[in-house]
């Protein structure tokens, strides 16, 4: 495993909200403290689990600026910037730089599906207007359009592109990332471990919301050659992984409910078009929770 530039183990950052649906700063603070404590040197925030589709660009510089101000001296801070506009994008990523972000978490454009050399023209566009290192993020599940190894070939010659977030789920391709100089970060839960043996630096997760430690432990276990201990922990930790991701309806809903459930957060608000989860789901969430020995 070589050094990772922003972190082994990062979760994407829930926002936690208040009744009215305003950002609550405190306690988003607050969790990123809570995961710091348990596992993590890195955190992105304003990625899809902090719900960044619905919170505006100012937001987006508060939430940053106040888990900055909370762990940046603990851990490594990487603003979720993608979005399907590159003015908007463009003008997040300034703002992240500005703030001091140590990285930023660039996704491919979503929706609109623009072709391969939209996506490269995109990147380019966005990777040249500062000079803060770069997170390719690959998951065409949800943008609907995937890296191409072209694009990947040219993204590695520019200054500042380091790493992806490889949540597609191809490890032959993963290989060759390798090879062109890529930091690879599993961007699924359920892979990461399967990503580590491919040669992968670390996860950017949402289940280490709630398994911090436990996917610390494996991560080191693994670098250390403990393969035993990295496979047993990540077996202890597959019905949590699997309540929190096997659903239609996860991400941040299921990370805030799996924080409430654990006594880290007391309400698993979210924004529109998300909803929280209902009773039943909550209960099938225990129930992985408690066969991972989390409650």
């Amino acid at each position: 495993m070589t050094d990772a530039p922003f972190g082994t183990v990062l979760s994407a950052l829930v926002t936690i909200f208040n009744d009215d649906g305003s950002v609550d700063l405190e306690q988003t603070q607050k969790v990123a403290k809570h995961l710091v404590e348990h596992g993590h040197d890195g955190i992105v925030v304003s990625g899809t689990t902090g719900e960044s589709p619905t919170t505006t660009p100012a937001e987006d510089g508060e939430i940053l600026a106040a888990v900055k101000d909370a762990v940046g001296d603990r851990a490594k801070i990487v603003a979720g910037i993608g979005t399907n506009d590159t003015r908007t994008t463009v003008e997040l990523a300034k703002q992240a730089a500005k703030v001091g972000a140590d990285g930023l978490l660039l996704v491919t454009p979503y929706y609109n599906k623009p072709g391969e050399r939209g996506i490269r023209e995109h990147f380019r566009t966005v990777v040249s207007a500062t000079d803060t290192p770069v997170i390719l993020y690959d998951v065409p599940g949800r943008t609907g359009s995937p890296i191409t190894l072209d694009t990947y070939r040219e993204a590695i010659s520019w200054d500042t592109v380091v790493a992806v977030k490889e949540a597609a789920g191809d490890f032959p391709r993963g290989a060759r990332l390798l090879d062109l100089g890529y930091n690879i970060y599993s961007g699924d839960d359920a892979l990461t471990l399967a990503w580590l043996a491919h040669g992968a630096v670390g996860v950017i997760s949402v289940a280490a919301h709630v398994l911090g430690d436990q996917t610390r432990t494996m991560v080191d276990a693994f670098a250390a050659s403990d393969i035993e201990t990295a496979r047993k922990t990540y077996a202890r930790m597959l019905p949590a992984i699997d309540a929190i991701m096997g659903v239609p309806n996860y991400g941040a809903t299921t990370a805030k409910a799996a924080l409430e459930l654990t006594g880290v957060i007391d309400n698993r608000h979210v924004r529109g078009p998300l909803v929280a989860l209902d009773d039943d789901e909550v209960e099938a969430l225990r129930a992985g929770l408690e066969a991972s020995g989390l409650l």
